[in-house]
């Protein structure tokens, strides 16, 4: 590509200082600066890739899909579609959010009656499986304005206290049987902000999720 045409005045550009020393300099220091340049675009492209979300998507008869930044894709614990977290330099859990399919049992009625009688059974499994397990609450809430239902706790998880909400979510169809349970874990101490299980998800790296959360 020819170069643009430069007034005298504004003259000389860098190329055109640096060309006679580049033509000039050895072989090998041309090719170490060739070198160098490529490393340093590929950390370049390795930051944005780092900085720019990660997007997952889950197709089949109740399909999801959601973005993240600052968690990464582990193997799916059994049973659940897939799981993202953030841990520690020495190793330990601070964040994680996993996705496990949800299977009502039949029902009349709305979901808004059927979801709370299904979250007696959901805590009363999760009190056997952790002796340690702790309700702090249950509820109503939403996920990208879908209306959905949360269970509230404090458990403990590879060794620590964790807070956990787990988020039960349906596609809003009448006699909907089928959905997702998001189930989220912080460290109290992964977020300054988060100082409870029902600010979980509120702020810190599990926020972009939950709002970018989409069934369907």
């Amino acid at each position: 590509m020819p170069a643009v045409p430069i007034k005298p005045e504004y003259g000389p550009t860098l190329g055109g200082i640096l060309a006679p020393r580049w033509r000039a300099a050895p072989r090998w220091v041309r090719v170490l600066v060739r070198v160098g340049a490529v490393g340093l675009l590929a950390l370049g492209i390795g930051a944005f890739l780092t900085l720019d979300n990660a997007h997952y998507s889950q197709g089949g008869s109740v399909p999801f899909s959601f973005a993240y930044r600052g968690l990464s894709r582990v193997k799916a614990p059994r049973g659940a579609y897939v799981e993202v977290q953030r841990h520690r330099a020495d190793g330990r859990l601070e964040d994680s959010f996993a996705v496990y399919p949800l299977t009502l049992p039949p029902y009349k009625g709305g979901l808004t009656g059927e979801l709370p009688l299904y979250a007696a059974g959901y805590i009363g499994g999760l009190r056997e499986r952790d002796r340690d397990f702790v309700l702090r609450g249950e509820g109503k809430t939403r996920v990208n304005t879908v209306p959905a239902y949360q269970v509230l706790y404090t458990a403990t998880v590879e060794g620590q206290t964790m807070y956990g909400r787990d988020v039960l979510l349906l596609p809003q169809k009448p006699g909907q049987r089928r959905g997702v349970n998001i189930v989220m874990l912080t460290s109290p101490t992964a977020n300054a902000q988060v100082t409870s299980p029902l600010e979980v998800a509120s702020e810190g790296v599990l926020l972009r999720p939950v709002k970018t959360f989409t069934l369907g």
